[in-house]
């Protein structure tokens, strides 16, 4: 096995495939689509590991491997972009017939309607109980029949059913279960992730770390920013219920004492004006002193001194 060595040597990435059902013609032309960008390398479950064993002393990372040669895999070498060479193996699979005996890879649903079938075959569905009916001289399936599951051994009855049927439900090639990248290993559903799903569980991280920090009452960076705002609140409420005051507070304070003087920073414009005339005097102040209590508190955020913001914090605390 010096090829495997050699192998291991030259790529740091490893796409871990199953190749049940797989013929030499469909080998040989999955091998030529991947000239270039990446090997395939098939070999004895036995002799994989011997190799595997002696190279951990010069790349101990290839341990990794060990746990993963089972059953019938092989390995498929780059250095390139794995999501590439994953087009490339699902584009290689081929429609194979429904075999007794075999195990489903994926459901087998047979949908509604004709079947080209003779109305003698009627007794054959009626034993797989599935409902039908004669219209215009051929069997016709009355709804969809959920025949086979995915992971379930195929009868002789669904098998012949399907011949008759002209169907290929299954396909096989090369099926991708595990990537080793650098020592590292992960299942194949890792390389559908985009920058938008990492960014996404990043925030989310974030998210999470900052709840439990405000929780336990440990600072970090992701919960500064909350610390500080629930802070400044605190500070602000208690300015506004004593004689204590700074800048933005004493501008909440002037607003709870006279609401109407700051009616001129959220006035309407003159048409709106015109039209809020003619709706009743209590609507008209509800809204002017809502919009003022919104520029008050725009106001307030836009003119917050943090520096200042921290100082009060530490004389309340």
């Amino acid at each position: 096995m010096a090829k495997l060595t050699s192998y291991l040597e030259e790529y740091s990435k490893i796409l871990i495939v199953g190749a049940d059902n797989v013929g030499s013609h469909q080998m040989q032309k999955i091998r030529h689509q991947l000239r270039g960008q990446a090997v395939v390398l098939m070999g004895k479950n036995t002799m994989v590991r011997k190799v595997l064993r002696e190279s951990q002393g010069s790349n101990p990372k290839v341990a990794a491997l060990l746990p993963l040669v089972v059953k019938n895999v092989g390995f498929v070498f780059t250095n390139g972009d794995l999501n590439a060479v994953k087009k490339i193996l699902l584009e290689n699979r081929v429609g194979a017939a429904a075999k007794a005996g075999t195990i489903a890879p994926n459901d087998v649903i047979v949908p509604a309607g004709p079947t080209g079938m003779e109305p003698t075959q009627t007794t054959f569905l009626q034993a797989l109980n599935i409902p039908s009916k004669i219209n215009k001289g051929q069997v016709e399936i009355v709804s969809d029949v959920h025949l086979i599951k995915k992971g379930e051994k195929v009868g002789q009855s669904e098998a012949t059913l399907l011949q008759k049927l002209g169907k290929r439900p299954f396909s096989y090639g090369l099926l991708l279960e595990n990537v080793y990248d650098n020592g590292a290993v992960y299942e194949p559903h890792v390389l559908e992730l985009t920058d938008e799903d990492m960014i996404a569980k990043f925030r989310n991280g974030v998210s999470n770390v900052a709840c439990l920090s405000l929780q336990i009452g440990y600072p970090t960076q992701a919960s500064l920013p909350h610390a500080l705002s629930n802070a400044y609140k605190k500070v602000l409420a208690i300015a506004v219920e004593t004689e204590y005051t700074f800048p933005a507070a004493q501008q909440i304070k002037d607003f709870l004492k006279n609401p109407g003087a700051f009616a001129v920073a959220a006035a309407p414009a003159a048409d709106t004006k015109k039209a809020d005339d003619k709706k009743p005097a209590a609507k008209v102040e509800a809204k002017v002193e809502a919009k003022a209590g919104v520029r008050m508190m725009t106001i307030c955020s836009e003119e917050v001194d943090f520096s200042e913001m921290i100082r009060l914090v530490n004389l309340v605390l």
